[in-house]
């Protein structure tokens, strides 16, 4: 697990990092982070049990365990990532073990999805290019990208593709709509005001 972490916040335009690739289609949330990890009151120590069991099975040989991914920032996947119960502790498990983006070749709908509401975007490639990433991370151990989400490009030293992103979600990275808690604290005059104006409701703003 990565020793720091920071929420995202605001405008997202360029993701920066190191690759980590995940070699196999419909891996469910079952996978990323298995239930018995669910009873958590809060998702902060998550990152510590993502992808849990497959790691135990695999005795320090899963991509999450290799001494050369514990910098990665970006994950390689295949197809229907994401896939099986909507829980959002999976995006949330991938964001605290260090995870800033995700291009693969498509996604579970409702994994999508909250990846978005929590700041991590999701880009799809076809299935040739997501195998040449995948086959350049074998040969570059410390493969980086710097992804613009402006243009939707990666590129690194090799490499440059042109990623598929739903133009809502772009729209919503670029102008920091994707962050509604940040959303809603910059317009507390505006919901104030709203509440004032309600004929239903008394609300006094100076009342503690």
């Amino acid at each position: 697990m990565k020793s720091e972490f920071t929420l995202p916040i605001g405008k997202i335009r360029q993701i920066k990092g190191q690759c980590i690739s995940l070699i196999g289609n419909d891996i469910d949330t079952d996978r990323i982070i298995p239930a018995r990890f669910l009873k958590c009151v809060n998702f902060d120590s998550l990152g510590e049990s993502v992808f849990k069991d497959d790691r135990e099975t695999l005795k320090g040989r899963h991509p999450f365990d290799l001494e050369e991914n514990k910098n990665a920032k970006i994950l390689i996947v295949n197809s229907n990532f994401g896939c099986g119960s909507s829980r959002e502790h999976a995006p949330q498990a991938l964001m605290r073990w260090g995870i800033k983006a995700i291009i693969g070749e498509s996604f579970a709908d409702i994994f999508y999805s909250n990846c978005i509401a929590i700041g991590i975007p999701c880009f799809t490639l076809p299935k040739k290019s997501i195998q040449e990433i995948q086959n350049q991370s074998k040969v570059n151990k410390f493969l980086f990208l710097e992804i613009d989400l402006k243009n939707s490009l990666a590129k690194s030293k090799d490499l440059s593709l042109t990623l598929e992103i739903k133009k809502t979600s772009r729209k919503m990275f670029l102008s920091g709509q994707w962050d509604a808690t940040s959303t809603l604290l910059q317009n507390e005059n505006l919901i104030e005001n709203k509440l004032n104006d309600l004929p239903y409701l008394e609300f006094n703003s100076h009342v503690t």
